[in-house]
């Protein structure tokens, strides 16, 4: 995946802007000695934003951009004068893309729809300057409000790409090989394990116009759910297809134990995928005659859609597109979507050399953070009687704004 344009697993660090200080400014001017507070509200910080874009495939662009930094907001100033909001930064993605918190793995949001926007982290709220606080038993407030201070956190991306059929499968049992026959994608094809090494997209032609995306991930073996071959890296972009293509080879010792193997790795990979409908296709069929398939079909499952391919050939490749149209269909036409769970992320799915590629994070200086007592002492709704300071030290400066 190193040489790669494809990339679907990012690790980066966000941080949000902080907000502007609020003035402790008094009007003076000639002939009005006691103008009154008059120092404006800091301005917001930008906010770290995502947004779907359906002409992007991977997330190559973020993979060297790893430190996401908002603008910060600027302090008022004397007149009401408002500090200038902090610039936003918005994080373009490709559609299907999953954030989770980098370091708990819980799932944070995902972004699914073109021109989609999601608030990943709230810029901070500006401080109040002191003419808020101005009250008849308080007409000259010596005080303001710091601003909220930024968010940081370090979010991993996940790209699970959008498709109708998923192809499952062991290494050389022929995905590749079926995509390439039903669809115009080019995936490399060769006699040797774990040829395809990024998963693979094909828009399948179907009769009447219509088509459906089939998608091809990386052969698993037995094992990958405990890291062995490719682990379950790739799975996640099935996550999201409506039907599950498993392929066995027609020449494996046992198919039915085969498929078992499969169904096992894929559910402990996410055990909502045991519920997505399943078919079986049983390829290099063409190396068998009907007494064998006949022999073979009664050993397989009956409650399973089953059908005997040969991508060389042809053989049964307009009858699995009949399968499978009717199995997208019957999910298309659910009164209610079947819903995604998106399990945490945990050292199984992980890429570790991803990971390990953020840098130590900016040190922030500590002037720029309140305690939560700074807080509780200022407050934050207008008119708070619990707002208190000592009247007899007024400061000269604050925030580059001086106190006439």
């Amino acid at each position: 995946m190193a040489e790669s344009n494809f990339i679907d697993y990012v690790k980066i660090l966000c941080r949000s802007g902080k907000g502007g200080a609020g003035s402790r400014h008094f009007y003076r001017a000639k002939y009005v000695p006691k103008g009154g507070p008059d120092g404006g509200d800091g301005g917001r910080g930008g906010h770290i934003i995502l947004k779907g874009d359906r002409n992007m495939w991977t997330l190559l662009p973020l993979r060297y951009r790893r430190h996401i930094y908002a603008g910060n907001g600027q302090s008022g100033s004397g007149g009401r004068s408002f500090g200038k909001d902090g610039e936003d930064v918005v994080i373009t993605v490709p559609c299907g893309t999953v954030v989770y918190d980098a370091d708990s793995g819980e799932y944070l949001c995902e972004v699914t729809e073109d021109g989609q926007e999601i608030k990943l982290l709230r810029g901070g709220r500006g401080g109040l300057g002191n003419w808020h606080f101005k009250s008849a038993t308080n007409r000259t407030p010596r005080y303001a409000q710091p601003g909220e201070p930024a968010i940081e956190k370090s979010v991993v991306l996940e790209l699970k790409l959008l498709g109708d059929v998923g192809l499952v499968g062991f290494p050389n049992a022929g995905k590749s090989t079926l995509l390439s026959s039903v669809s115009e994608a080019r995936p490399k094809i060769a006699d040797y394990p774990f040829t395809t090494m990024e998963p693979q997209l094909g828009i399948v032609a179907y009769r009447g116009g219509r088509s459906f995306v089939m998608a091809d991930i990386p052969g698993i073996i037995e094992g990958a759910s405990e890291g062995r071959g490719l682990g379950l890296r790739f799975l996640r972009h099935i996550e999201r297809n409506a039907v599950l293509l498993f392929m066995v080879p027609a020449d494996a010792d046992d198919i039915t134990e085969q498929y078992r193997v499969l169904v096992r790795e894929v559910e402990q990979f996410n055990p909502q995928l045991a519920d997505k409908p399943r078919v079986l296709a049983v390829t290099k069929s063409d190396m068998l005659d009907e007494e064998l398939i006949e022999e073979i079909s009664k050993t397989l499952p009956d409650e399973l859609p089953t059908v005997f391919i040969s991508s060389v050939t042809g053989q049964g490749l307009v009858e699995l597109k009949d399968v499978l149209w009717s199995a997208i269909i019957d999910d298309r036409n659910r009164i209610e979507p079947m819903p995604i769970t998106h399990r945490p992320l945990d050292i199984r799915h992980r890429v570790q050399e991803e990971d390990e590629f953020i840098f130590e994070p900016t040190p922030i200086d500590d002037d720029d953070f309140f305690e939560e007592e700074d807080w509780d002492e200022i407050g934050w709704e207008y008119g708070d009687e619990d707002v208190s300071t000592d009247d007899s030290e007024v400061a000269d400066e604050d925030d580059g704004n001086t106190e006439a």
